[in-house]
């Protein structure tokens, strides 16, 4: 897949997500094989104004390239230049979020707000596109009504003013995460683009990666919430694209993910802050296993790289010794 001078290995991408897709978290998807990652939510406000806590959302690794960084404002100036910013700080690609509904964001005038402002959508793009050379993207949902035409607005109006790729997840701002996405509205935008078109929304399989594109006809998949504590969901993916079976998630595959995530998180944070945030990364790993609850219980006590380790090969030395299962 290309979006626009950039060459994807595969086209699957990994959705940004607030609270999610942080360093440690894109390192993990990206050695499962997500062709292109992307960062939270970065505030373009933030960026401009040289807020240390922003600027480190923008913190990375050769081995994640390429990356993407996803904007939100409403302000085409300072998008602009919160733009040259992440270009400079090192972004691949930029990405505008135009479909955000968090209520933080939309009474600000932000995501998914400008669906609602074609004039002022347009004014954004534009300077935005004037001021970055590297490939630009927007991510947009169905809009404010179930219509869809917000959508095919904005996405016309993207491919006018340059925009490389339109990612689509087509649920109404109303709906938040709720309900079923309409994938039929990815289709019909990408009957009407000649530039790449990107699916989301309800891609929890490697079976719907499949049936999405063969439905919709998009050029790439962006999955979100589907790869939280299943990041393995890249990986099978690409297996069942190349015509394999997917390959099975062992109970040792899931006990070195987990220590791989570990490992990641105190690089990144520190030993400390990490346990903390591991609280609530690690027990999504086993939500579907036994004693998952138990589980939970203990590594929310974990305070130490060592503390979380050792419940994590505990709880699956104890799994394996019920299920026969070699670790």
């Amino acid at each position: 897949m290309k979006i626009g001078s950039l060459l994807l290995s595969n086209p699957l991408i990994m959705a940004p997500m607030a609270g999610i897709t942080n360093l440690p978290f894109r390192r993990i998807v990206k050695e499962m094989g997500c062709a292109l990652v992307t960062t939270e939510m970065i505030s373009a406000t933030g960026l401009v104004r040289h807020s240390k806590k922003t600027e480190a959302f923008l913190e990375s690794i050769p081995s994640e390239r390429p990356l993407s960084v996803q904007l939100f404002g409403a302000d085409p100036k300072t998008m602009a230049e919160a733009a040259v910013i992440a270009t400079e700080m090192g972004a691949d690609i930029i990405d505008i979020n135009f479909g955000c509904p968090a209520k933080k964001v939309i009474k600000n005038g932000s995501g998914a707000t400008l669906m609602r402002d074609i004039h002022l959508s347009r004014r954004l793009l534009v300077e935005v596109r004037k001021v970055v050379s590297i490939p630009l993207t927007i991510k947009i949902r169905t809009g404010w009504s179930s219509s869809g035409e917000e959508a095919f607005a904005l996405a016309k109006i993207a491919e006018e003013c340059g925009v490389d790729a339109v990612t689509i997840h087509p649920r109404t701002v109303a709906q938040k995460f709720g309900g079923i996405s309409d994938w039929s509205l990815i289709g019909r935008i990408k009957e009407i683009s000649d530039i790449p078109i990107i699916g989301n929304g309800d891609v929890k399989t490697p079976q719907d990666v499949l049936r999405m594109l063969s439905e919709t006809g998009c050029d790439g998949i962006m999955i979100g919430r589907g790869a939280i504590g299943n990041p393995w969901l890249f990986r099978q993916s690409l297996d069942l694209l190349a015509g394999k079976t997917p390959s099975p998630v062992t109970l040792d595959t899931r006990k070195k993910i987990m220590l791989k995530h570990i490992d990641y998180a105190v690089e990144y944070w520190g030993e400390h802050h990490a346990a903390f945030i591991l609280r609530g990364v690690l027990p999504k790993y086993v939500k579907s296993l036994p004693r998952c609850s138990r589980f939970r219980e203990k590594v929310v006590q974990a305070t130490t790289r060592q503390e979380a380790a050792d419940i994590v090969c505990g709880y699956f030395d104890t799994q394996a010794s019920k299920t026969g299962e070699p670790l």
